[in-house]
């Protein structure tokens, strides 16, 4: 059984850029301390990627507000996180979940079964949509999130998010566990 860890958009505009939030900004300690946790060849990061003509995309007329845009500097992974995850796979994306990441951690569960753990922004968004297509293609994998190393748009959300997840059988990390 193999651990591996999925660091979830770690990124300046969703901590204290375009999108940010003092919860954001207040995980950032414990998430790297979370990355530091387990082995280097086991972490596995999403990066939330738009064009500059985002504003003109679907999710650009529903979230009209500028974000992530490729190497802007709200686009980068957090400077603590990414000094935590030298040796990261980061897989860029343009949505809120990721296929690839999926078919990569499928082909990986192929070679040795895995254990998969989540933590990052937004809870509400982008962390239950990467677990939930996770689960969809791995439905027997054991897959669970750290709600202490996530923050959503809002406590309330947040919240509302780590629910849903429970309903579909994604485990919550004790928080003690780090």
């Amino acid at each position: 059984m193999k651990k591996v860890l999925v660091v979830v958009d770690m990124q300046n505009d969703f901590i204290d850029g375009a999108l940010g939030t003092k919860e954001a900004q207040e995980i950032i300690g414990r998430v790297a301390e979370k990355i530091r946790s387990y082995p280097e060849d086991c972490v596995y990061a999403t990066r939330d990627t738009h064009e500059e003509d985002y504003l003109e995309t679907n999710e650009g007329k529903n979230l009209p507000v500028p974000h992530c845009i490729r190497e802007s500097e709200g686009w980068q992974i957090r400077k603590e996180i990414q000094e935590a995850m030298p040796h990261a796979v980061i897989v860029d994306k343009p949505s809120f979940a990721s296929l690839e990441l999926a078919d990569l951690l499928c082909r990986e569960n192929e070679r040795e079964e895995l254990e998969i753990e989540l933590v990052g922004l937004c809870t509400d968004i982008c962390v239950v949509s990467n677990a939930l297509l996770l689960k969809a293609r791995l439905p027997e994998t054991k897959i669970s999130v750290d709600p202490s190393c996530c923050a959503g748009v809002t406590p309330e959300s947040h919240e509302a998010a780590l629910l849903t997840m429970k309903m579909c059988q994604i485990a919550q990390t004790e928080e003690n566990r780090i």
